[in-house]
């Protein structure tokens, strides 16, 4: 296993890049490659140390989650049809990633098919924010609760399917997702948010299971050392990102995703 500073390295670039619309694929890739950390241990640890940041954004939105367990009708995303849903958001990427997970993983981790999917991902980017623009002020409708009809959580769920093409980014895909079906980029944000935790811990539960077997006793400091800087970071990350997304657009984003394509391709071997 990785010494302490490579699971603080892959730790932070974890939390910082998984939601936001930047794609942690294609970061994690490349930052284990500089680091010369790679070889299947070392996915097994890029895919464990998620659950940080999905630990972080539980307990930044802890009222939310704790209001699936009782159904509130002054909130209607809460009680089972809140789950309802998180659950028609999750279900697409879902079947889709278990058909699709060997021919992912068998074809579309090389340093061209994830360049070509931050460049991708980046001009729909403009192109939703363009499209925003002319159509003027996004509607709310009151946030999450009043926003989120199972034909929106649907909507968003299948353009989550997006980013099962390695790079283009899971939050990327339902934000945007969000706002070509109408909801401002705030109300977006933190859906993308809440969808992300069942979808995330599913995919993570799946690799542990077939790949646990990877880790001995003496790996669990490191992987406890990375799962900590994850959740660190990752909550730093969110509550950024949610204070900045109602001033500023993705473009900034999408620039980012432009300019940093390059370095995947020329720096990620092949």
């Amino acid at each position: 296993m990785a010494p302490w500073y490579v699971a603080v390295v892959m730790g932070l670039v974890e939390g910082l890049t998984e939601f936001l619309p930047v794609s942690s694929t294609g970061h994690l890739i490349l930052a284990g490659n500089l680091l010369a950390f790679t070889g299947p241990k070392a996915e097994t640890f890029e895919i464990a140390i998620q659950l940080g940041a999905i630990l972080a954004v539980v307990v930044l939105y802890r009222q939310r989650f704790l209001g699936l367990l009782k159904d509130d009708p002054a909130r209607p995303f809460s009680g089972p049809h809140g789950i309802w849903l998180l659950f028609l958001t999750s279900l697409p990427a879902l079947v889709i990633g278990f058909l699709t997970h060997h021919a992912i993983k068998e074809h579309l981790f090389g340093p061209r098919t994830v360049a070509m999917a931050f460049v991708a991902g980046a001009l729909l980017m403009f192109y939703v924010e363009a499209r925003a623009a002319r159509r003027g002020r996004m509607r709310a409708l009151g946030g999450l609760d009043y926003a989120i009809t199972p034909r929106m959580a649907l909507w968003v769920g299948l353009c989550q399917c997006a980013a099962l093409w390695p790079g283009f980014s899971r939050s990327g895909a339902t934000i945007m997702g969000g706002m070509l079906g109408g909801l401002d980029r705030k109300t977006a944000a933190e859906y993308s948010f809440l969808a992300a935790v069942p979808v995330m811990c599913a995919a993570v539960g799946y690799d542990m299971l077939k790949s646990w077997r990877l880790f001995d006793s003496g790996d669990f400091v490191t992987l406890g050392i990375g799962f900590a800087v994850s959740f660190v970071s990752g909550w730093a990350a969110v509550k950024t990102f949610i204070g900045l997304v109602s001033r500023m657009t993705l473009r900034p984003y999408a620039i980012y995703r432009l300019a940093f394509a390059p370095v995947i391709w020329l720096l990620w071997p092949n």
